[in-house]
C-alpha cells in the first residue's frame, strides 16, 4: 500500500513519534489524548506553558547551536537529548517533525500550545529575517529580565504577604472567639458597654456575621484571577489607567518588544511595512496589535510618512514618533530604532525597580495596619473592662 492510500488515522500515527510504527511492524505505545477540561472560570483548559527557566535554557541552547551553523531541526534534536523533562522532549520532537514536514518554524512552535503569542511572534520575526539565532537570544534575554522582575516582586511581597494572611486570621479569631468572651464577662457583672468598648463589641458582631463570606470571597477572587485571562486583562487595564508607574512599566516593555522586532527585521532587508506587521505578533493581545497593523497598512497604501502613521493610528509615546521622524529625514531609521530599543530597555529596568519598591512599601503598610487592628480589636476591650469590673465590686 502506498502512502497515498494510507487512511488518515494511520497517516497521523506515522507522524506522531509516540505512535509511529516500529521496525517490527507494531506500533509504539499509544498515549491517549486528553480532552481539554472545562472549568467554571475559563471554559476550555489551555495547555500549560513551560516554565520561564526552562524556556531561557532552551532558547540559549538553540541559539548557540544555530550560531554554530547547525540547522533548526538538528538543534532541536540535539537539545532534547538527555532532557529530564519528558514533556519538553516530546514537544521538541513534535516541532522537529513539523519543520521537517515543511512547516514554518513559528507555526511549529505555535502548534504545540506551550509558547505565548509574544514568543511565537519573535520567532516569526527572526525566521523571516534569517536571524533566528538572534530571535532566540533576544527571547532568552527578555525572559531572563522577566524572571528578575518576578523575583524582585516575590521578594518584596512574599514575607509581608504571609504576615498579612496570618494577621488577618488572627484578627478574625480574636473577634469571633476572644472579644465575645470579654463581652460575656462584662454582661455577667451587670455592666453595659459604653464608649470605645461598645464600638469594639459592634466591630466584633459585624466580623462574626461576615467572616465566612469574606474568606469565601477572597478565595473565589484569587481563583478567578488565576484562571481567567479576561479578568486579569480587565484588572491590568484598570491598574494602567489609575497607576502611572504601572502604565509606564507595561508600555516600556511592550514598546521595547515591538521596536526591537522591527529593528531586527528591517536591518536584515525586510521591507518596513512587513516588519511592522510581523512585529505586531510580538504584542498580540494588546492594543498595539491592531494599531501597528493599521499603521503598516496606511504607510504602505496611502504613502504617508512612517512617523505620521504612528502618530495617527497608534498610542506609542511621542518620543517614538519624534525619533522615527528623525530616522526618516536622515536615512538613519535603523540607528534610531536601535536607540529606541536601548532607551526602553533602560526605562523598563528603572520602572521595574521603582515598582518593586512601591509594592514592598504598600504591603508593609497593610501589614502594619492589620497589626494595629489586631491589637486594638483584641486587647482594647480587655483593658477597658478593668474599670467596669472594679465598679461592679469584683
Amino acid at each position: 500500500m502506498t502512502s497515498a492510500t494510507i487512511p488518515s488515522k494511520t497517516a497521523d500515527d506515522a507522524k506522531n513519534p509516540l505512535t509511529a510504527p516500529k521496525p517490527g511492524g507494531g506500533k509504539g505505545k499509544a498515549v491517549p489524548e486528553k480532552k481539554p477540561g472545562i472549568t467554571f472560570f475559563n471554559g476550555s483548559k489551555k495547555t500549560k506553558e513551560f516554565s520561564k527557566k526552562e524556556q531561557v535554557d532552551m532558547f540559549r541552547g538553540l541559539g548557540s547551536m544555530l550560531r554554530a551553523q547547525i540547522n533548526t531541526a538538528d538543534a532541536l534534536k540535539y537539545y532534547s537529548q538527555g532532557l529530564p523533562n519528558k514533556v519538553m522532549v516530546d514537544c521538541m520532537a513534535a516541532i522537529r517533525n513539523d519543520i521537517n514536514a515543511g512547516m514554518n518554524v513559528h507555526e511549529a512552535f505555535r502548534r504545540t500550545g506551550r509558547f505565548s503569542d509574544t514568543i511565537v511572534g519573535l520567532i516569526q520575526a527572526g525566521s523571516d529575517a534569517g536571524q533566528l539565532h538572534e530571535a532566540f537570544r533576544a527571547l532568552a534575554a527578555r525572559i531572563t529580565s522577566e524572571l528578575k522582575f518576578q523575583k524582585a516582586i516575590k521578594k518584596a511581597t512574599l514575607m509581608p504577604g504571609v504576615i498579612i494572611a496570618v494577621l488577618t486570621i488572627a484578627f478574625i479569631i480574636s473577634q469571633v472567639k476572644i472579644v465575645p468572651q470579654v463581652e460575656e464577662m462584662l454582661s455577667g457583672v451587670g455592666q453595659a458597654p459604653d464608649g470605645l468598648t461598645a464600638i469594639s463589641f459592634k466591630i466584633s458582631h459585624f466580623t462574626q456575621s461576615i467572616w465566612h463570606v469574606f474568606l469565601v470571597s477572597v478565595i473565589g477572587i484569587a481563583i478567578t484571577i488565576k484562571q481567567s485571562t479576561k479578568v486579569r486583562g480587565v484588572i491590568m487595564g484598570i491598574a494602567m489607567s489609575k497607576w502611572r508607574l504601572f502604565r509606564l512599566l507595561i508600555m516600556s516593555l511592550r514598546q521595547m518588544t515591538f521596536i526591537s522586532t522591527i529593528k531586527m527585521l528591517h536591518s536584515n532587508g525586510i521591507n518596513l511595512a512587513k516588519s511592522i506587521r510581523v512585529s505586531a505578533n510580538s504584542v498580540m493581545g494588546t492594543p498595539f496589535y491592531n494599531e501597528l497593523r493599521e499603521a503598516a497598512d496606511k504607510y504602505e497604501n496611502s504613502g504617508v510618512p512612517l512617523s505620521t502613521a504612528f502618530a495617527k493610528y497608534t498610542s506609542v509615546d511621542s518620543q517614538v514618533i519624534h525619533m522615527l521622524s528623525i530616522g526618516e529625514k536622515s536615512a538613519s531609521l535603523d540607528s534610531q530604532l536601535e536607540m529606541l530599543t536601548e532607551m526602553y530597555e533602560e526605562d523598563a529596568e528603572n520602572h521595574m525597580a521603582a515598582f518593586a519598591a512601591t509594592i514592598s512599601f504598600v504591603v508593609l503598610l497593610i501589614a502594619v495596619s492589620i497589626i494595629g487592628a489586631v491589637f486594638v480589636g483584641t486587647f482594647l476591650p480587655i483593658f477597658l473592662m478593668g474599670p467596669k469590673m472594679m465598679q461592679s465590686g469584683i
